[in-house]
């Protein structure tokens, strides 16, 4: 599927060839943080089939629990996450940041991982009263 997308404040933007069937949320403390929320979707590109189309990200590299460099890129302007990727064997996928697709109402996520970090209150948002707007 072909997708595009870019920054809140639309200084970086790209393009990209995704599998929709790969989308996945991530529950860990690191995504919990670098996102300012409960846990972050991503969803991975080849590196070849990514491309930024405006603007240079900035990066900001963080090391995993497995000890490997991931690369972490953003905006330089309003901060919004785009891409993670990592180097060595990680370098070949890049994952997008589900915020910042323009056809993210289409994708569904199919996985999740370090559901040991996971808020309890996630089951529980659909429940909530809800409006339209604010």
């Amino acid at each position: 599927m072909h997708i595009d997308g870019r920054c809140h404040c639309g200084f970086v933007s790209y393009k990209a060839e995704i599998d929709p069937e790969k989308v996945s949320i991530c529950h860990c403390t690191d995504c919990q943080r670098l996102t300012g929320t409960a846990y972050r979707v991503t969803v991975p590109a080849r590196r070849k089939a990514f491309e930024i189309t405006g603007g240079e990200p900035k990066l900001y590299v963080k090391f995993g629990d497995n000890g490997r460099r991931r690369l972490q890129y953003f905006c330089p302007n309003c901060g919004s996450p785009i891409y993670t990727t990592g180097e060595l064997e990680d370098a070949d996928e890049v994952g997008i940041r589900l915020g910042t697709i323009n056809q993210r109402y289409e994708l569904r996520p199919q996985s999740q991982s370090w559901c040991s970090s996971r808020l309890a209150w996630i089951d529980t948002i659909g429940n909530l009263p809800g409006r339209p707007g604010d």
